[in-house]
């Protein structure tokens, strides 16, 4: 039974490999226990949840995260990458602005115009992040999509010959806050931010078997000939960037979307060069992952 504070929401899936609308909820509102576990449990359903026609101020964006564990504090760049990472109006150590804003022609943000490749959260520390939140604050009159791949239908894609393979393996996780790159990792990487991770992880919650690399931050293959592990990712970036499990998600403003950033992976579209474009992400911290 309902008490007077729960509400019954309606979740639409969009029909994909992964995605849902989750409906009749105000995220300025504070939100009931049971009401909570219906939003959790599509999320583990669903991978990607989001809400529509949200007007949140920071607090009640944090607030709301906090239900679902610890947040995330933003990760500190290396004094050398720090121009590329932080933003002078990023002021809250658990907020990050991701925009192309600028204030007096210095970035307020971080990770601001064009495309971005497939990446996970936070994927080059020890502790990648567990969720991610990202709220729409200010929108280009087109692109700037957010597009998720399901990592466990991609998992499921891996030829059994490279399961067989790469059961054990770890993989090299590195940023240098680029969009559209890799690290170059032949040479000295110790002031870059990474960490090696299992190449396959079983989910904390699910129980379920993920795909654990992504184009962006996913350098090498610990234990392998550089050659090989090149010719190994390549294959792996190709199977979990399959249209077939991907959800394209297309921004309106208000929109406040959530995401499983041990399950999945992802990716931003292009926009128009100097138009505004304005979110604001927070994050749950994770722990360490396991195979």
């Amino acid at each position: 039974m309902l008490d007077a504070a729960d509400i019954a929401i309606e979740i639409v899936p969009m029909g994909g490999p992964c995605g849902a609308e989750i409906r009749g909820v105000d995220l300025s509102r504070p939100m009931s226990v049971a009401t909570l576990a219906q939003v959790q449990k599509a999320w583990n359903d669903h991978l990607v949840i989001f809400f529509r026609g949200q007007d949140v101020t920071q607090e009640q964006q944090l607030a709301f995260a906090g239900r679902f564990g610890e947040l995330g504090a933003r990760k500190q760049a290396p004094d050398r990458l720090r121009e590329k990472a932080e933003g002078v109006l990023q002021l809250d150590p658990k907020i990050l602005l991701v925009s192309n804003i600028k204030m007096d022609g210095v970035p307020i943000g971080a990770f601001g115009d064009g495309d971005m490749w497939f990446h996970i959260d936070s994927g080059y520390s020890q502790r990648p992040y567990r969720y991610t939140f990202l709220y729409g604050v200010e929108l280009p009159s087109s692109g700037g999509n957010t597009l998720f791949s399901n990592m466990y239908k991609a998992y499921d894609a891996v030829p059994e010959r490279l399961k067989k393979h790469l059961a054990g393996k770890r993989a090299l996780h590195i940023h240098e806050y680029k969009r559209t790159a890799q690290v170059d990792v032949d040479g000295d990487i110790s002031d870059a931010p990474h960490w090696y991770h299992p190449v396959f992880i079983t989910h904390p919650y699910t129980g379920k078997t993920a795909l654990f690399v992504d184009r962006l931050m996913t350098a090498r293959i610990e234990g392998v000939p550089k050659a090989e592990s090149d010719e190994i990712l390549a294959e792996l970036y190709e199977i979990g960037e399959r249209p077939e499990f991907i959800y394209a998600h297309d921004w309106q403003l208000g929109d406040f979307v959530m995401w499983d950033n041990l399950a999945t992976i992802h990716a931003r579209t292009d926009f128009p060069r100097g138009e505004r474009r304005l979110m604001r992400r927070c994050t749950v911290e994770g722990e360490p992952v396991r195979e």
